[in-house]
């Protein structure tokens, strides 16, 4: 057994890994666990924009931004830490300018913004340009430079190791337990803090974002571990992923002028947000796609509708109004304009599509996207154990995988990055502090038994089920019942048939025994995570009888603040799951009807 002692132990190289990383590595020995190499981590994927009140296209405040994001949470977010990310979010921003990151420009040399959906002028209520970007390929570039600045500040880099326990003992967090996926071995990372930054589960769906490793690992592991999972009822649909697949179209084509056409050729959102039109909330949108598919409004009859990106000179439903500049200019979206500040957007349409989008629309439907709840934390990462938000010394979580609620039942689009660098880096400097006044915990004796044990297990099986099959049936009873719409009869279908599935897991059985590279092996133990995950997320929706952002019951169609304005609290154990709830923290904005 290998054992690999550093201060810091950070699990995940995505954008929340590397900030904390990158902070406490300033004043303690930090190492990075990620199964993927670094550069490879889902936040590269993410596109249009880092949102920030900057002002540098028009007036702008953090406060409106602080009141967007608890408006798009259905005033399920707490507020303390919604202002926390939004205030931090300007000096964020400007830190990662200055380590390098290349934000498009304005022509006087400020960072560009631009518009994205949810993100209003509180006075006038019309959409305001916030989004930072790097053409449509922001994401990667905050990996890029956080990794190379982590690179310079001699972080302990550990790439290609599935992380596959928490050692966590009488309330006691010593390190966690790795599976080392090149020879087979296990390792021991032991650390005085561990904290977890692995992402989403978005990998339960069947049309997901999501990439193929997005399997919720440090959520199953925590929850396994007797640590629960908050607001897990709550999973985001981006309204515009390519039809079939999944992949990401970003916001930010509709920031920068796209309109959504049903089949009829109708620009379908003046119904459903008047005033903000296509640029309303995700929840929104995604709704008013599926609620536009079901009136028989779908291209060709099929569950797709169009965005469409084409120039105002050839697009006749382009109102002048949606292509205005702050000074009231027009603004006119040409194949340059497309090619040059949605590339990657292009060549994704060019490569699966086979079209341009600058003189085609592209088909799209809502994607499982993002997981709003997660391991509770507090604003500055510290893991709480229950409903009284007792913390875990020495455990942290950070980034999508934990859930510090600044999102609630919605997720503005740019705040997902923003989450990432203000609370990966809140995290890091905490986690720098405390492991100066702490020794190292002792390891325990039998610290890989349990999961040793596990592994093998899976190995050996010799039973007739397949992780594809079983899988794509989890995948598609959850697309199906616990999607964008939910109701009683559909999320109880969907929870016998995880109960049937989970049981068939058992009798799993793959090709290779060996050692080294078993992706086989390591693929039956993400399936095992994500049917966890996916139990807990139908039952905390069965429970929840209201709508809510992201949660939207057509058995309870209004959203009920007397009975529901709270967070569940989840733990699954061999008897299954319980459900405990405690307040949300408001701060100045009361509860109100969500107007668009």
């Amino acid at each position: 057994m290998k054992i690999h002692k550093h201060e810091v132990i950070i699990v995940g190289a995505g954008g929340a890994g590397l900030m904390a990383a990158l902070y406490a590595s300033k004043k303690a020995d930090t190492a990075v666990v990620s199964k993927l190499y670094p550069t490879r981590s889902h936040t590269g994927t993410a596109q249009g924009g880092v949102g920030a009140a900057l002002g540098n296209m028009e007036e702008d405040h953090w406060e409106w931004h602080a009141f967007d994001t608890v408006k798009g949470s259905d005033y399920l977010a707490d507020q303390d830490a919604v202002e926390v990310m939004c205030r931090d979010a300007i000096t964020t921003i400007y830190e990662l300018e200055h380590m390098g990151l290349p934000f498009d420009r304005t022509p006087n040399g400020k960072i560009s913004q631009r518009r994205f959906g949810g993100h209003t002028n509180n006075t006038t209520h019309k959409a305001v340009m916030r989004a930072c970007h790097a053409a449509d390929r922001t994401g990667h570039m905050i990996l890029q430079t956080l990794y190379q600045q982590c690179i310079k500040n001699k972080v302990n880099f550990f790439n290609e190791f599935q992380v596959v326990d928490l050692i966590y003992n009488n309330g006691v967090c010593s390190g966690v337990v790795a599976y080392e996926v090149a020879t087979g071995e296990f390792h021991i990372f032991h650390g005085k803090a561990v904290m977890f930054a692995t992402g989403g589960w978005g990998k339960v769906w069947s049309i997901t974002s999501n990439a193929h490793t997005l399997t919720g690992d440090a959520n199953a592991i925590c929850l396994r571990r007797g640590i629960p999972q908050q607001d897990m009822e709550f999973f985001q649909f981006h309204p515009t992923g390519i039809y079939r697949m999944g992949i990401l179209i970003t916001e930010g084509v509709r920031g920068e002028g796209g309109i959504l056409l049903n089949g009829k050729g109708e620009r379908f959102m003046v119904k459903y947000a008047p005033t903000v039109k296509d640029l309303a909330s995700r929840d929104v949108v995604s709704r008013a796609i599926y609620l536009e598919v079901r009136q028989g409004n779908g291209v060709d009859g099929q569950k797709y509708v169009m965005l469409d990106v084409t120039p105002p000179t050839v697009n006749k439903y382009f109102q002048e109004d949606d292509a205005r500049n702050p000074d009231g200019s027009l603004r006119h979206l040409t194949e340059h304009d497309v090619e040059a500040k949605l590339e990657d957007i292009a060549d994704f349409c060019k490569t699966y599509l086979g079209i341009n989008p600058a003189k085609q629309p592209i088909p799209i439907q809502p994607t499982a996207h993002y997981a709003m709840g997660g391991i509770s934390t507090d604003i500055d990462g510290r893991v709480l154990l229950d409903e009284q938000k007792t913390v875990i010394p020495g455990l942290y979580a950070a980034g999508e995988c934990a859930c510090v609620s600044v999102h609630g039942a919605n997720r503005l689009g740019t705040n997902s990055l923003l989450d990432l660098v203000v609370f990966g880096k809140r995290a890091g400097e905490h986690i720098a502090q405390y492991v100066q006044n702490v020794p190292f915990p002792e390891l325990p004796d039998n610290a890989t038994d349990s999961i040793k044990a596990l592994l093998e297990n899976l190995k050996n099986s010799s039973g007739k089920e397949t992780v594809a099959k079983i899988r794509e049936e989890m995948q598609d009873t959850m697309m199906d019942n616990v999607g964008v719409f939910r109701e009683k009869v559909g999320i109880e279908k969907a929870i016998a048939k995880i109960h049937e599935l989970q049981k068939r897991y058992q009798a799993i059985s793959f090709q290779d025994k060996g050692t080294q590279f078993n992706t086989n092996l390591l693929e039956a133990w993400e399936l095992g995570c994500l049917l966890d995950l996916a139990e807990i997320t139908a039952e905390a929706a069965l429970v929840r009888t209201e709508s809510r952002g992201g949660h939207s019951r057509e058995d309870y169609k209004e959203r009920d603040d007397k009975n529901w304005l709270k967070h569940s609290i989840a733990w699954k154990n061999e008897r299954g799951v319980t459900l405990k709830y405690k307040p949300v923290t408001i701060t100045k904005y009361q509860p109100k009807e969500r107007v668009y």
